[in-house]
């Protein structure tokens, strides 16, 4: 048996005040209609500063205005390295009414741990490749004394081989 509307509009406005998604509603010229105390954190804004104003001022994105252009949907991530923020958004038309809707998903602790691992690796990289290095030079003056100790031994044995020859004659 379904919910009655105003329970469903209760649900639904306690959904998007809890759920660690943003979400942004913008009219088709992308002003900020709706946002939801998610987006505010993720983009570290007050509400009431984004309210008729454009999206792309915050989002520091075009994400609206090409979904809106293409006529449906989009799917994006998107970096905004100066704000130290890294997002995925789903932006879709909401139907009977001349809104589209933006959920945003906070990647940034993702985003952060990837260029950490890829710094990592690089590093790892670097330091195996001064190992071979070192390892490449130690050979090389292990080969280098056992070539000098070897002429001298060969030296020293053919004089004997050459006094006990003199010897015998």
């Amino acid at each position: 048996m379904p919910l009655p509307k105003s329970q469903v509009a209760a649900h639904t406005s306690a959904i998007l005040e809890h759920t660690p998604n943003g979400v942004l509603l913008v009219d088709r010229k992308t002003r900020i209609r709706f946002v939801n105390p998610a987006f505010c954190t993720i983009f570290q804004c007050g509400k009431q500063e984004l309210l008729g104003k454009l999206a792309k001022g915050f989002v520091h994105s075009d994400c609206f205005e090409r979904a809106i252009a293409a006529g449906g949907s989009l799917l994006a991530k998107e970096n905004i390295p100066e704000h130290g923020v890294s997002f995925r958004v789903g932006i879709f038309p909401i139907e009977g009414e001349d809104l589209y809707c933006g959920i945003f998903i906070d990647i940034s602790d993702e985003e952060k741990a990837r260029k950490d691992f890829l710094e990592l690796r690089a590093q790892t990289l670097q330091r195996a490749q001064e190992v071979i290095s070192r390892q490449m030079q130690t050979a090389q003056e292990i080969a280098r004394l056992l070539g000098e100790t070897t002429a001298e031994t060969k030296v020293l044995l053919m004089k004997l081989i050459s006094l006990y020859q003199e010897e015998g004659q």
